[in-house]
């Protein structure tokens, strides 16, 4: 039994795992994933004896009653859920559902927002959240309710809760050093539940090979969470886990969740040399820095025969000044050669713009459409920026922050109220540069290969049919797109098809 696992077992004790049903149409629009976080922090607390349920009332669309009933099914003695900013309120009424079943259930929370607003959260809520896990979960879990279910102390490092009026936080947990003896409940997944969807009957994972970021981008959550620092499995384990995905599950498709695989090129060729030598039925999805997609040139055939299907990496800004205030750490034309070498090899690009400063115009963000268009990634996304409470950005933006309510605080909807610009008119200029960039990507579809001819036939099918932009996007469509998308996609549910050459993107729900 190694360090992180607890030698104390308690048997017969019940832990429920529940998602906030949130949901903004992004990343779900794309497939459905599971929730990696409570895979890991269910396989560390099954290892210690406890039984375990993981319940994805998100990625099952469920409601609250839905919640509510399986609360009142399961009898948990604790109750769980994790939030980012915009899923807090959700995640807290699920907390509150479970208190409203059962006031002597122990409720818990943890995730991004939790870890650094803890403060805010107990202040408000601290009779409906019992505790705040700060950081990683994983052993924090183990020593708070070996403890609890004893009758003992609750502190252990790295909670927050609070006692007859008082706020306690404990100290800081030290990060985990051996990412490799983590446990996953890869038994407690519903595997069915979750696809790509733009591969027909798939099944997909989502995994993870690394922690971390060093970079010190100001808009950015994860970095902080994981206190600017990279921790990696060995490839050998990670490569193992693949493996077993695709062998025992069906595994077809897992997107690389971490933020920067490939930081260690050493360790990552390893990864990707033993893909190619293992063969397996797998194709995969990752995000990456410009700068190691440049540094990787001349082994871009090993990402291809590995399997690796979509690569994103983040443009952000038009501007270099934006960048440099981002610290970024990028140069705009580093951008441009990285996606043409992702296009070259055949893999699919993608890219995303953080649009919306004070300073942002309509010629700004014209700027940002053009860059998009000449860096010519397959998929490109002009986001609305959100001001975490805890980034580093917060304090320049809040001046400008005219939106409180965190389930707006999704990339879609913008917070932030521009100089020369209503919040109304930038979420027009935002949603007329997707619009433009998509139109005109999709009139060159005849002189892409048979794959990505099929893959944005595809994407084109789920951003009309399934994401945040067919509530909002409306306008002309030129002629020759207009008969590309009749020719390839037939009828599509929520297409309303007006005289001329106009075609109207209308929500069907």
């Amino acid at each position: 039994m190694n360090a992180y696992i607890s030698n104390k077992k308690i048997m017969l004790k019940k832990i429920l795992l529940i998602t906030p049903p949130y949901h903004c149409g992004v990343l779900e629009s794309a497939g459905t994933w599971m929730p990696l976080g409570m895979v890991y922090v269910a396989g560390s607390l099954q290892n210690a004896g406890y039984e375990v349920k993981i319940y994805d009332a998100m990625s099952k669309y469920h409601t609250f009653d839905d919640i509510r009933s399986q609360i009142n099914d399961y009898c948990p003695d604790a109750v769980g859920t994790a939030a980012y900013t915009s899923s807090l309120y959700d995640a807290i009424s699920v907390l509150k559902i479970a208190k409203e079943v059962n006031p002597d259930t122990i409720t818990f929370l943890g995730g991004i927002h939790p870890t650094f607003c803890w403060e805010d959260i107990l202040r408000k809520d601290g009779k409906i959240v019992d505790y705040v896990i700060r950081g990683e979960a994983e052993i924090t879990t183990i020593e708070l309710f070996d403890r609890i279910f004893k009758g003992e102390d609750p502190d252990v490092h790295g909670i927050a809760y609070s006692r007859d009026g008082k706020i306690i936080c404990t100290k800081e947990r030290p990060l985990v050093t051996d990412l490799d003896v983590l446990p996953t409940a890869w038994n407690l997944i519903e595997w069915k539940d979750y696809s790509f969807k733009t591969k027909k009957n798939s099944t997909l994972a989502v995994v993870s090979s690394s922690r971390g970021c060093t970079q010190r981008c100001t808009f950015c959550s994860q970095r902080l969470f994981w206190r600017q620092k990279w921790r990696a499995r060995s490839p050998l384990n990670f490569v193992d886990e693949l493996e077993y995905l695709n062998r025992t599950y069906g595994v077809d498709v897992a997107m690389i969740a971490d933020e920067t695989p490939t930081y260690d090129r050493e360790r990552w060729e390893t990864i990707l040399d033993l893909l190619i030598e293992r063969n397996l039925d797998l194709e995969l999805l990752m995000e990456t820095r410009v700068d190691d997609i440049l540094r990787d040139k001349d082994i871009m055939h090993k990402y291809v025969k590995a399997g690796i299907l979509h690569i994103y990496v983040g443009a952000e800004s038009a501007s270099q000044a934006t960048l440099d205030r981002y610290k970024k750490n990028l140069k705009i034309e580093e951008s441009k050669q990285a996606i043409d070498l992702i296009n070259n090899a055949g893999i699919v690009s993608e890219t995303s713009f953080v649009l919306g400063m004070p300073d942002e115009t309509p010629e700004s963000i014209d700027a940002a459409l053009k860059l998009a268009q000449y860096y010519n990634p397959d998929l490109a996304f002009f986001l609305a920026i959100a001001p975490w409470p805890y980034s580093d950005i917060y304090k320049e933006l809040a001046p400008f922050v005219e939106e409180f309510d965190y389930s707006k605080y999704n990339l879609i909807e913008p917070i932030v109220k521009p100089i020369n610009m209503t919040r109304e008119e930038l979420n027009k200029h935002l949603l007329r540069a997707f619009r433009e960039f998509y139109m005109d990507k999709l009139s060159t579809i005849e002189e892409m290969s048979e794959f990505k001819k099929n893959y944005m036939i595809d994407v084109t099918r789920l951003l009309i049919n399934d994401s945040y932009l067919s509530n909002q996007m409306k306008g002309e469509m030129p002629a020759k797109v207009k008969q590309l998308i009749e020719k390839y996609l037939g009828d599509i549910k929520g297409l309303k098809k007006n005289e001329g050459s106009k075609i109207e993107v209308l929500t069907a729900r």
